[in-house]
């Protein structure tokens, strides 16, 4: 224990959802007079929210500050010692210490600790080429990423901009360019985009795409990004052609950034993200609890660890890390994989398996896809929308759901997700008591047709 204080010491590294989460819920369960609490964030920001980035670059957010939820100041009035532009670059865990070097003295010194939390998140995934790194090439992880980009987006020559990659990242960031009137161009290395979909689903998102006036180019692999001679991006190229960029933007997706854990040697998973207990303690460490886009969590439809960046898992992670490092007791369980996100109108929402995570896990599934409408065909509005549903063969346990649509398709999402969560089959589902009047639903939601679909198909199955 931290006895020169006479009170323990909770650390923590890092200073956005899960880092000041677990933080702020230490302080609630124990006063300053029982626990001390230093956190460390390498930035300029913290408690902000990442997710809002794309929107703030395409001007659906009018400035930054409306992304933060609490500033440091907030952070030190409730008794958190928040210590800013200050990196740790060592764990030593058989010390019971952290290493933190001043991000701008270069000062460095060493903070002991009695419990600690690991929230360090994750890193966009650069590629491993020339010009990677030339001036007009944007990651976006940091409130910091978004200002560089938007500068730069206000510097550029010309209104050309390449997005790399078409995941949830890349597809939001080409919505945000097209609505600063860029030409955009998205370079995917998979057959559809967004590759959280199957091949069938992510066709609509691509029709979609292109109707809007994005450029997509599928099947392709970028090799190189092209300079000019002032050294700044000029153009990404593919093993097949050059495509003209003033701007690019990586959507390629992220890794857990576990640098300094893997280097203390502590447990990581086939993800790379560190690997936790049911209450988010670091496995084998009595006093390291782990949280956030750094770990890795269960799959409860697969069974199988998974690593998922979403700000939603890291504000749970951060409040079981605080409960449980401020001396109560919780857990988290796991997740079923849920995500929305959009393109323009294009609302598009997966839960559960794909087909290749099924059969990855060794499950045997019918598969159907049905088309419906967000509300009764006869009232005004009303759009298409597709859903596809997988169902266990036998069992009939629902095993995923994919959604695209126009407004009102994303959020029908959650049905599924308490459906996969409750483990029901689709049959089950076929009874639920959903709401409904013509401007919200047809008489038969369209989860519920899917579900019908899916039911008949494990039925006529055995």
């Amino acid at each position: 224990m931290n006895m020169s204080a006479g009170r323990e010491r909770l650390v923590v590294i890092g200073g956005d959802a899960a880092g000041m989460s677990a933080a702020s819920q230490a302080r609630r369960t124990k006063g300053p007079d029982e626990l001390e609490i230093v956190a460390f964030e390498r930035g300029h920001f913290t408690s902000y929210s990442a997710c809002g980035i794309p929107y703030w670059v395409g001007g659906d957010v009018g400035e930054r500050d409306e992304l933060i939820a609490r500033t440091p100041e907030e952070h030190r009035a409730r008794g958190i010692d928040l210590r800013m532009r200050t990196e740790v670059t060592r764990i030593d865990v058989a010390g019971g210490r952290v290493r933190a070097r001043d991000v701008d003295s270069g000062a460095e010194s060493w903070t002991s600790y009695d419990k600690l939390v690991i929230a360090t998140g994750a890193r966009p995934i650069r590629p491993d080429m020339p010009g990677a790194d030339a001036a007009g090439v944007h990651g976006v992880q940091t409130l910091d990423d978004g200002q560089a980009l938007i500068d730069s987006l206000t510097r550029a020559r010309g209104r050309r901009a390449v997005v790399v990659g078409a995941g949830y990242i890349g597809v939001e960031m080409a919505e945000a360019l097209i609505n600063r009137d860029y030409e955009v161009t998205v370079v995917n290395r998979g057959r559809e985009p967004m590759s959280t979909l199957d091949a069938d689903m992510g066709r609509l998102v691509r029709e979609a795409m292109e109707g809007m006036g994005i450029t997509m180019v599928n099947d392709a692999e970028v090799t190189k990004l092209l300079t000019g001679q002032d050294g700044r991006v000029r153009a990404v190229a593919t093993q097949d052609a050059e495509y003209p960029a003033d701007v690019v933007v990586l959507g390629i997706g992220v890794r857990p950034e576990t640098t300094l854990a893997r280097a203390a040697g502590l447990p990581l998973g086939a993800h790379g993200g560190l690997l936790t207990d049911l209450a988010m303690r670091v496995r084998g460490h009595e006093n390291i609890w782990a949280g956030g886009d750094c770990v890795e969590v269960l799959d409860l439809v697969s069974g199988q660890e998974r690593h998922i960046a979403l700000g939603t898992h890291a504000n749970k992670h951060g409040q079981v890390i605080g409960t449980n490092a401020g001396g109560g007791y919780a857990t988290f369980p796991g997740v079923v994989g849920t995500a929305v996100s959009k393109v323009c109108d294009l609302e598009i929402a997966r839960t559960g398996l794909r087909e290749k995570d099924a059969r990855r896990a060794g499950l045997q599934f019918e598969a159907v896809t049905i088309e419906s409408t967000s509300r009764a065909g006869y009232y005004p509005d009303s759009s298409p929308m597709t859903v596809k549903m997988l169902a266990e063969r036998r069992t009939g346990r629902l095993l995923g759901v994919q959604i695209v649509g126009r407004e009102g398709a994303g959020k029908r999402v959650d049905i599924a997700a308490v459906a996969l969560t409750a483990r029901m089959t689709v049959d089950q589902m076929t009874a639920l008591d959903l709401g409904y009047a013509p401007p919200f639903s047809p008489v038969w939601d369209p989860v519920l047709v899917a579900a019908r679909k899916a039911s008949r198909a494990v039925q006529q199955g055995f």
